[in-house]
């Protein structure tokens, strides 16, 4: 079992080195529309899960999901070889939803903000639906 300092730094050279080779060894234009956003190495040191973005719509994104995994021994290849570990762990790529998330978020953000300033303007011209004190306690006489 590996230290999980050691996961974690192992996990950010893959980060680099699949960014690199999709950049420099895939020959294929679309590869510049995926990002690699992180990696992470199970503790053993044998799987590494590689998250990437793709700029584009969902087309762009199932091209790019094709080139991966037409890729993939390259890009493990090449991880291999800038590794100076044992054993080259293994590949799983899978799309990171981060961004589609986030999106969702602000837009739910963005609403309740709207929603927010129509209470408070509603509010601005609002009067008490009673007479007198509308928060006055059980058994206190009435102002009014």
């Amino acid at each position: 079992m590996a230290d999980p300092a050691r996961a974690a730094r192992l996990a950010k050279r893959i980060q680099v080195i699949v960014a690199e080779a999709l950049r420099s060894r895939v020959k294929d234009d679309r590869a510049e529309l995926i990002t690699v956003t992180d990696a992470r190495v199970t503790n053993d040191l044998q799987h590494a899960t590689v998250y990437y973005t793709v700029m584009g719509d969902q087309n762009a994104r199932a091209e790019a999901e094709a080139l991966i995994e037409r890729s993939r021994g390259v890009l493990r290849h090449e991880v291999g070889r800038q590794l100076t570990i044992r054993l080259t762990p293994t590949l799983d790529f899978v799309a990171d939803e981060i961004p589609e998330n986030a999106a969702h978020l602000e837009d739910l953000l963005r609403r309740a903000r709207e929603q927010d300033a129509e209470v408070a303007a509603l509010r601005e011209n609002a009067a008490p639906a009673a007479e007198g004190d509308p928060y006055r306690s059980h058994g206190e006489p009435d102002d009014g």
